[in-house]
């Protein structure tokens, strides 16, 4: 990772495009987008058949509308997750603030980990709802490759998002480790380098040297004494 506040390098750098997408977390976010569309997709074209006596379709997982919702937003939101992630990922060196950068590394991490249990949950949902539907709801085996395939690509997603999630807290642990992510950090584009030296008054400086007196010389107390008599009652 680079030298930069969570992997990321100096704000202000010029973005190169063959570094971000050789970069891990571009690739799994790709793989992310690419196995959601076809989770989503799969169920939507393929996901409804009906019997030979009936017009109306019902879901290929055991009749079971719910899976069929369940598969399809999961899907579509991941998808735009995606998006949106990528968007940040080539935005985030441009973040010139530590707290903001801490702030988009968290969420990242919380996103991704929170994707992957609902991957997990719907690979659960489509596997026990697959296994339990029954052949003369779908005598012609209609769509049973979709199905599959929605199943198999939820399993993908579960490692693709703990791998962005690994990633992410990576991240986290490179910026939390290195002194330069302190409160006290500050960007070097805004750090002249020059220090300035403390201003005075010169008319402050001339009334305190002027007004400043030598304590008086020993000698004065010696005069004193000199001019005392004493008495003698």
């Amino acid at each position: 990772m680079d030298g930069g506040a969570f992997g990321a390098g100096k704000a202000g750098g010029a973005f190169d495009p063959q570094a971000f997408i050789r970069q891990p977390q571009t690739l799994l976010r790709l793989l992310s987008w690419v196995f959601s569309i076809v989770v989503f997709g799969s169920i939507v074209n393929e996901g409804y058949v009906n019997r030979l006596d009936e017009t109306q379709e019902h879901c290929i997982f055991n009749r079971n509308r719910n899976a069929c919702n369940y598969g399809i937003t999961v899907g579509v939101l991941a998808f735009l997750s995606c998006l949106l992630y990528l968007a940040l990922d080539a935005y985030f060196p441009q973040i010139s603030s530590v707290k903001d950068r801490k702030k988009a590394v968290l969420s990242d991490i919380g996103v991704s980990a929170f994707w992957a249990f609902l991957w997990f949950v719907g690979f659960c949902f489509l596997t026990n709802q697959w296994q339990a539907s029954k052949e003369e709801d779908n005598p012609l085996n209609e769509g049973g490759d979709a199905a599959r395939a929605a199943i198999t690509f939820s399993f993908f997603s579960i490692f693709t998002w703990v791998g962005q999630a690994f990633l992410a807290y990576q991240r986290f642990q490179l910026g939390a480790d290195s002194a330069l992510f302190s409160q006290d950090y500050m960007d070097p584009s805004q750090d002249s380098g020059m220090p300035y030296a403390p201003y005075t008054n010169e008319e402050d400086a001339t009334d305190a040297v002027g007004t400043y007196q030598q304590p008086p010389p020993a000698d004065a107390f010696d005069t004193e004494t000199q001019g005392y008599q004493t008495q003698n009652y």
